[in-house]
């Protein structure tokens, strides 16, 4: 009877096992919520900024001709090897290493931070030549640029709310992080449409 009970005390509890293999939304509504309602807003800028590149395309080429495609490249890739990251934390969360996903987390962070510190140095340059808020073409770039990286601050900061959260043993919310992984997800997707959309489109 008493081996019995020892046996049945180290089997896994079905129902539980298998909610954890399941395929799920990663994340709550509330997430999703406030993820669509940033692309609703982005998305509208962006409708406007094509509005007004087909009012005076010349103008906008002519500017845009200014930005460092170079540097955009290597923002880019900072962010899409920070959204690696993040994926391989989500994966270490939910396979029970939180303290691998917590160095990876990090590293995203790391990325985050780097994708700043390139901006602001691609900032200063434009800046330096010039080319400010008062050009058409800037001003779009600015605002499109600089509210982006109000996310990234933003994402940083939820971030490191996930480390902690997964430095903590009473907590360690699976689904916390993976908001936290949506979250910025979104930011570089946005990035990817705002490099499109300021450096590539000609």
């Amino acid at each position: 009877m008493t081996e019995s009970r020892s046996e049945s005390a180290v089997l896994p509890d079905p129902p539980a096992a298998a909610t954890a293999k399941a395929p799920h939304l990663p994340g709550d509504g509330a997430i999703w919520v406030m993820v669509l309602g940033d692309m609703i807003i982005f998305g509208a800028y962006f409708l406007i900024y094509m509005v007004h590149r087909a009012m005076t395309p010349e103008a906008f080429l002519a500017a845009q001709q200014h930005l460092n495609v170079t540097v955009g490249v290597i923002n880019t890739l900072v962010l899409l090897t920070s959204s690696w990251f993040v994926v391989r934390g989500v994966c270490a969360a939910r396979d029970g290493h939180p303290e691998r996903a917590a160095r990876l987390l990090c590293g995203a962070g790391a990325c985050g931070l780097a994708f700043i510190a390139i901006k602001a140095y691609e900032w200063s340059t434009e800046i330096s030549h010039g080319y400010t808020v008062h050009n058409g073409f800037f001003s779009f770039y600015y605002v499109l640029t600089g509210v982006h990286v109000f996310h990234v601050t933003l994402g940083l900061l939820i971030l490191g709310l996930c480390v902690r959260e997964l430095s903590v043993p009473a907590r360690r919310r699976i689904s916390f992080v993976e908001q936290g992984a949506t979250y910025w997800h979104m930011v570089d997707l946005l990035w990817v449409v705002i490099f499109g959309l300021l450096y590539v489109m000609r």
